[in-house]
């Protein structure tokens, strides 16, 4: 997945920075959300569920009002595109790991780590001569 960004116009939500749609963001923001709901970690049915509820239109998102009391809207995506959109790309950036042997899908660190280490390999390029 490429990530294009403008410095001088950085968002403050790392996902608007990652995905390209509005609902993009509003889904992975909730898989997000609820995967630390759960300790950081769900297992592939559980995964499989929330991507169910999301194609069926079952998955309810409060968005955020000014007074005590929030709109509820549901909100339906498809549950393929869940998968290659949303999922797949957050695996491929290190935000989501998975353990093949468990069978689990967790929070990770590694896109931290990996934007870091792109950091260096320019600091690199820019050194060479």
């Amino acid at each position: 997945m490429v990530i294009l960004f403008d410095q001088d116009n950085l968002p403050e939500d790392i996902f608007k920075v990652i995905f390209a749609t509005e609902q993009q963001e509003v889904v992975g923001k909730l898989l997000i959300r609820y995967m630390q709901q759960q300790g950081g970690q769900i297992g592939k049915t559980e995964m499989g569920v929330f991507a169910q509820k999301l194609h069926d239109g079952e998955m309810v998102v409060r968005e955020q009002a000014r007074g005590p009391f929030g709109k509820e809207e549901k909100l339906s995506y498809n549950k393929r595109q869940f998968y290659d959109r949303i999922l797949t790309p957050m695996r491929g950036m290190g935000l989501i790991d998975y353990d093949l042997y468990k069978k689990m899908y967790r929070l990770s660190d590694k896109f931290n780590k990996m934007m870091m280490r792109i950091g260096l390999m320019w600091l690199r390029e820019m050194e060479k001569k």
